[in-house]
């Protein structure tokens, strides 16, 4: 029997970008070794960025299989976010003051320049598709001293504001 060159080629693209697939869906990134850079942040954190004032806050729970980031600025209402592993995966789900619970997924990982990649995946109780929410973040641990982020707000499918934040370690 006789393969032909172009079932080949396709078999061949085919398998190209199934890996790319799963690269893209946070497959490929060591989620454990971003995890637990997450852990090391446990502490008290304040930043002036975008939001004026603001104050994180990190606690490592159940017995270190979740981090839970408290987030509050000024007369804002407090947030919260909880990290934690699914399997390979590194999750997140935003309790947003939007109303809405956005889950996201650590999409890429480089440890060296400390970025953690977050990109949405689906949320409760969002109204419909085009409602405002949460939907990317991006954070740098600079060193154990500083954390840079940028959470990315969506509506109507594209961006509409960015916030950018600058935190050091207060204890």
């Amino acid at each position: 029997m006789r393969t032909h060159p172009f079932l080949m080629a396709g078999l061949l693209l085919g398998a190209v970008a199934i890996q790319a697939g799963d690269a893209q869906s946070g497959r490929a990134i060591d989620a454990k070794a971003a995890y637990a850079r997450l852990k090391a942040l446990a502490g008290e954190w304040k930043s002036d960025g975008d939001n004026g004032q603001e104050r994180l806050s990190y606690q490592v729970i159940a017995d270190g299989t979740a981090v839970v980031e408290r987030d509050t600025a000024g007369q804002r209402p407090e947030m919260l976010t909880v990290y934690h592993l699914d399997g390979g995966r590194l999750l997140l789900t935003h309790y947003c003051m939007a109303g809405n619970q956005p889950r996201m997924q650590a999409q890429r990982f480089d440890p060296e320049t400390g970025e953690l990649e977050f990109q949405f995946v689906d949320a409760t109780n969002l109204a419909n598709p085009a409602a405002g929410h949460m939907h990317a973040v991006r954070l740098r641990f600079v060193d154990n001293e500083h954390l840079d982020s940028v959470w990315q707000f969506y509506e109507n499918g594209r961006p509409k504001m960015t916030e950018t934040s600058r935190f050091t370690r207060v204890r």
